[in-house]
């Protein structure tokens, strides 16, 4: 599938072609050069671009088939897939969107920067994506929040989504827990500070010794720099985000990796979804809070089982 190229705000666009020529993880710079961006007609806003990574499938037989759509966590890009898509695309088509306030995305003063928000860009997504496309379905794979995303994603258009895959989801339990003006944006100058991010990204792998150094640092941040980064996040922070997003789970196929070193989601968060998911969960060993990253070929593994034994 091709589109059409845009003009994009400067911030975003000017990044990640940078970032298709300089970054240090070859990966990360092939899914910058994918980055496509569309006008996504149903957000009512023409003036604006919307960052899409659109991989076609490796094999020719497979054109035609399902595409499969990659959902980022919270403050992160699309090139957190980087590791799952050469693997993905050998058979279908894989799409990797930012979400709207995320990643490299516009923002614009004043825009619904909650969940509300961010279904809303998928749902107009979905739409372009039919008329480009001719898709009338697609799978989903969320990662972290992603997970929540997707779920709620399904559920408000159940007849466009055929299975889920979520990758130690986020935000299935608890409740949306708003951050007070003044606090949002102090927690979001604490989120920028270089020590804190390096910290998050260790957190992440199973093995941080062996797993971060300056290529993962550098994809870790690359996306503060879009202008707005800070107002769009402190924005969202105040929305509460994504909170017991899990109950009812939708009706489609849908399964879970946990990596059985995940240092983000507390023990509470991770029992409390872990009694929502039930047999739909499989743990994996050396693994943390980015199965697609850790673990990328099981992940692939996985979706491929999903989608070749499920109904």
């Amino acid at each position: 599938m091709t589109i059409a190229p845009h003009p994009a705000p400067a911030g975003g666009r000017q990044l990640l072609e940078q970032a298709a020529q300089t970054l240090l993880d070859p990966q990360g710079r092939a899914v910058a050069e994918a980055v496509q961006w569309w006008d996504l007609p149903a957000l009512g806003t023409a003036e604006l671009r919307w960052p899409v990574a659109v991989f076609a499938p490796q094999d020719a037989a497979a054109v035609g088939q399902e595409p499969v759509l990659l959902l980022h966590g919270f403050d992160s890009s699309c090139l957190e897939f980087r590791r799952l898509v050469p693997l993905l695309s050998r058979r279908t088509t894989v799409l990797v969107p930012d979400l709207h306030g995320f990643g490299f995305t516009p923002r614009v003063p004043g825009a619904a920067y909650n969940p509300s928000g961010v279904l809303r860009h998928l749902e107009a997504l979905l739409e372009q994506l039919q008329r480009s496309l001719g898709a009338s379905r697609v799978g989903l794979i969320g990662a972290s929040m992603g997970g929540s995303v997707a779920v709620e994603l399904a559920r408000r258009c159940p007849e466009r989504v055929s299975r889920l895959l979520l990758l130690a989801p986020a935000g299935l339990t608890g409740r949306p827990m708003p951050v007070p003006p003044l606090l949002d944006a102090l927690g979001v100058r604490f989120l920028a500070l270089p020590g804190v991010r390096r910290g998050l990204c260790r957190s992440a792998f199973a093995d941080p010794d062996a797993s971060v150094g300056p290529a993962e640092l550098e994809i870790a941040s690359l996306h503060l720099a879009t202008p707005g980064w800070a107002e769009a996040l402190a924005s969202f922070a105040r929305s509460g985000g994504f909170a017991g997003c899990g109950e009812p789970l939708p009706d489609h196929p849908l399964q879970v990796l946990w990596g059985a070193n995940d240092r983000i989601l507390r023990a509470p968060q991770k029992r409390a979804a872990l009694a929502l998911l039930g047999e739909r969960v499989r743990q994996l060993e050396q693994c943390g809070h980015l199965p697609h990253l850790d673990q990328p070929a099981l992940v692939d593994q996985a979706w491929a089982h999903l989608c070749e034994h499920v109904a």
